[in-house]
């Protein structure tokens, strides 16, 4: 009877941790999976630039996974690319929307100081309720 009670006593004691211990291998596994969601974008963007628009040169690429914007507790994936060509704004725009919705807050086309045009694309992560955007 006392070896069946230590049994329980220590399956109750095990329990918590164990939990603990899942929850923290998933917590783990999305910053990760996020992280591979940001690399990705910012690749695909950048494959994008490249393909639609003959003679860009990439000047910077940046890329950020967490909570962008600062508030709520949620995870983005942030990809942001400078680059140079001799294409107007308006062409650009035509070919890089087909490929990504223009919504003037987490996808756009604006032209720097220096003359050179920034892509900003940011979107929910795929585990965007992880750890990482709190």
């Amino acid at each position: 009877m006392l070896k069946h009670l230590k049994k329980i006593a220590l399956a109750i004691i095990a329990l918590p941790l164990l939990l603990t211990g899942i929850l923290f291998l998933y917590e783990i596994f999305g910053m990760c999976v996020n992280h591979l969601a940001t690399k990705s974008q910012t690749k695909r963007l950048t494959a994008v630039l490249e393909a639609e628009v003959p003679d860009v040169v990439l000047l910077e690429i940046y890329s950020e996974t967490g909570n962008t914007s600062g508030t709520g507790n949620h995870v983005d994936c942030l990809s942001e690319v400078i680059f140079s060509t001799g294409m107007q704004q308006a062409d650009l725009e035509k070919k890089l929307y087909q490929h990504y919705g223009y919504d003037e807050q987490g996808c756009f086309l604006s032209q720097t100081e220096e003359g050179y045009y920034r892509f900003y694309l940011n979107t929910s992560a795929p585990f965007a309720d992880n750890i990482e955007g709190h």
